[in-house]
């Protein structure tokens, strides 16, 4: 069976900067198809959950409050990438508009609920090395 890699929230799981998730119903169906390696790179780079809002200003990740967290983010990608590696995912659907895993499209880093274009830091990292990212709103093209 194929493994996808899925952000850890899409599956319920409370690990947003909020403490909440962002379940998608859909998502326990892709595990028809594919083995499900959730992952949440904001606390595999060592960050709490509850944590305060970041967003990614020039090539940084700075919080609401000003705080820079970007060595947080790409520890978190890094981990996150080697865990693609070790189970060979090819594929990965990650949460959209995030400073982590957005794809395409993030916020703006001005914390006023803008969109730019944009990766996040763990979905660059895997499109970097050939992995293929979705987000959640493209979960059909994976069923």
């Amino acid at each position: 069976m194929e493994k996808l890699l899925i952000s850890a929230c899409l599956l319920g799981v409370s690990c947003r900067y909020d403490g909440k998730s962002k379940p998608v119903p859909e998502a326990e169906k892709l595990m028809e198809k594919y083995e499900l390696i959730p992952v949440c790179a904001e606390i595999m780079g060592g960050l709490p959950t509850p944590r305060v809002p970041a967003e990614i200003v020039g090539e940084k990740v700075i919080t609401r409050e000003g705080r820079d967290v970007t060595a947080e983010y790409l520890r978190g990608a890094g981990e996150v990438l080697r865990l693609a590696k070790l189970f060979g995912c090819k594929k990965a659907l990650l949460k959209e508009k995030s400073p982590s895993c957005g794809r395409g499209r993030i916020y703006n880093g001005k914390f006023d609920g803008t969109l730019t274009d944009g990766y996040g830091k763990t979905a660059a990292l895997l499109v970097e090395n050939g992995i293929e990212v979705f987000g959640e709103s493209q979960i059909n093209e994976l069923m």
